[in-house]
């Protein structure tokens, strides 16, 4: 039995993560990537965890090392039979951020300094009430939390999912997907034709895919909306 259910996202606090660093601008794309969706939406289990962390802390409350272990941490995701896509946003707005700090010289032992040079960046955000959509495909039946937090400062978003009618699967075809995807995920099941290019850490996405192979469609549906199947996490060796 395959569940797909269409996620909706509204945020409640400006989002901000570094997408990309123009000089002393630090830019947010208005793209979530499927690997920090996994983590906010609470899909990684705790035991997965890398072995260096004691029972008693975990990812949520303390990081010894900043080593991103995605392959160990989402692997068992494929063996649960869950797969979550990236998201797009439906609507949004930026905003811009001006931080400050000082030259902290005189700090420094045996140093000393007459001037206190400030210095300065900017982080474009994505602004609150912006919605993002993205999907979950899912052998069972899946219970998430309404309120997530996700990006630098743990921004606060509320979380809606919608089952789609049954799906239809069907074994081969040619179809556009315009949702963003992770092409590590599909490129190995279906042949990609076509795509445009996001540029982010850690995995750059596409969207606004050509492909063939398998895909989903939903009976019932205003919109012709095809998914493609099996679609896993999958990485570089």
């Amino acid at each position: 039995m395959t569940i797909i259910y269409r996620c909706t996202l509204e945020l409640h606090d400006s989002l901000y993560f570094a997408t990309r660093e123009i000089g002393r601008l630090y830019e947010t794309e208005p793209i979530l990537h499927n690997y920090a969706l996994c983590y906010a939406l609470g899909l990684v289990d705790s035991e997965t965890y890398s072995t260096t962390v004691s029972e008693e802390h975990s990812y949520r409350y303390f990081c010894p090392e900043q080593v991103p272990k995605y392959e160990e941490h989402l692997t068992p995701l494929n063996q649960q039979g869950i797969y979550v896509t990236p998201a797009r946003a439906v609507n949004h707005a930026a905003i811009l951020n001006t931080w400050k700090y000082a030259n902290n010289n005189y700090h420094v032992e045996m140093e000393k300094t007459q001037k206190n040079i400030p210095s300065f960046g900017r982080a474009k955000e994505i602004a609150p009430e912006s919605e993002f959509e993205f999907f979950i495909i899912s052998e069972k039946t899946l219970k998430l939390p309404k309120w997530i937090r996700l990006g630098k400062w743990m921004s606060k978003g509320e979380l809606t999912l919608s089952e789609l009618p049954k799906p239809k699967r069907h074994q081969e075809g040619e179809f556009t997907f315009p949702y963003p995807v992770n092409p590590l995920d599909v490129m190995f099941t279906n042949q990609v034709l076509s795509y445009d290019t996001i540029n982010m850490p850690p995995v750059s996405l596409i969207r606004n895919v050509r492909m063939r192979g398998e895909y989903y469609t939903f009976e019932g549906m205003k919109d012709s909306l095809k998914i493609p199947a099996r679609m896993q996490y999958r990485f570089r060796n």
